[in-house]
């Protein structure tokens, strides 16, 4: 692919997700019979699928395996528009990690296997960046990373889960590296030891430029300087609740890549988010324009998603949105 602009730059392990929707966890020697069946694209692969179906110019910096489930996963991601895999490296003999989740619609368990993962492959070094996603809770900020905010990127980081349940107090040193953080509300409370999402958001609003909380059902809190907003969420019937902070995220980042005002990013974020809970898969259910626009006609008239509407619905027939610069401030 030529070398063009980069809207979103994800970086990460690409997970094989074998997906059971409808059932719950057996019990020790029981045997329970899921609805539904999905095979799916996981871990960097969720949010990097969901920003290139936006139409933002999307590149993965992973590993890729060549196992029979890898090669499936590795295919599907080849066939996604405006996903750019220059920096995607296949490897002979290395199995993609494979996770078996189980959801009813409102919880999941996972089972993952992992191998050790060869290193990932460079960065972009010449090409310009618009948003980068990276993620802390394991150290400083990514020296590759660190270097395309110097030229200019926006730096969006998330943070993992913390099965230790210490949630170290060190994160919220290793935050002022990035320009945005993006965490759900289990993870704000934990990390900054507070007891509301609104008392969370202030302590992580003192140390990044701008902070968002998503808050599940409840929607999302941001703030940005001074400006405190929260943009409710729409109630769904959730299949599959697997990767819908990842397609919050990728749809804040597309969003940033175009430069939305704050509000509007919120908006499209929220929505893709409760769009993709409706199919099974994190990546596999990721929303298009499309999807969008039909979701809005159907469930929010009011004049403050106006604006992300007449956007999908004037982009449901382009694979390629041209939507830089609209919204802003």
């Amino acid at each position: 692919m030529p070398d063009r602009e980069i809207d979103v730059l994800i970086a990460g392990r690409v997970f094989s997700d074998l997906v059971f929707t409808g059932v719950t966890a057996p019990t020790p020697g029981a045997e329970v019979f899921a609805d539904g069946f999905a095979i799916s694209a996981g871990g960097a692969a969720n949010r990097a699928v969901a920003a290139a179906r936006l139409g933002a110019h999307t590149a993965l910096v992973t590993e890729l395996g060549d196992d029979p489930i890898g090669c499936i996963v590795a295919r599907s991601l080849r066939d996604e528009p405006n996903l750019d895999l220059r920096f995607a490296v296949q490897h002979s003999g290395y199995q993609n990690p494979i996770s078996m989740a189980i959801t009813d619609g409102h919880d999941r368990s996972f089972v993952t296997f992992e191998q050790q993962p060869p290193h990932l492959p460079s960065w972009p070094e010449s090409t310009e960046v618009r948003v980068a996603h990276v993620g802390l809770g394991r150290g400083p900020v990514p020296a590759e990373a660190a270097r395309l905010r110097q030229q200019g990127t926006t730096l969006v980081a998330g943070v993992g889960w913390d099965p230790s349940g210490q949630w170290s107090a060190t994160l919220l040193d290793e935050i002022g590296g990035v320009d945005v953080l993006i965490v759900n509300e289990v993870e704000a409370l934990g990390y900054t030891r507070t007891q509301t999402a609104e008392a969370a958001l202030d302590v992580l609003a003192d140390r990044v430029d701008l902070a968002v909380i998503t808050l599940g059902p409840n929607g999302a809190l941001a703030a940005e300087r001074s400006v405190r907003l929260h943009v409710p969420a729409i109630a769904v019937r959730a299949v599959d609740p697997t990767g819908a902070g990842d397609a919050f995220a990728a749809a804040f980042m597309a969003a940033t890549a175009w430069q939305w005002d704050l509000a509007q990013r919120l908006r499209l974020a929220s929505v893709s988010a409760t769009c993709s809970v409706r199919g099974a898969g994190g990546a596999r259910s990721a929303p298009r324009p499309a999807d969008i626009a039909a979701f809005l006609t159907d469930h929010r008239h009011d004049p403050e998603w106006a604006s992300v509407r007449e956007w999908a619905d004037n982009h449901r027939n382009s694979p390629v949105p041209t939507s830089r610069g609209a919204f802003t401030s």
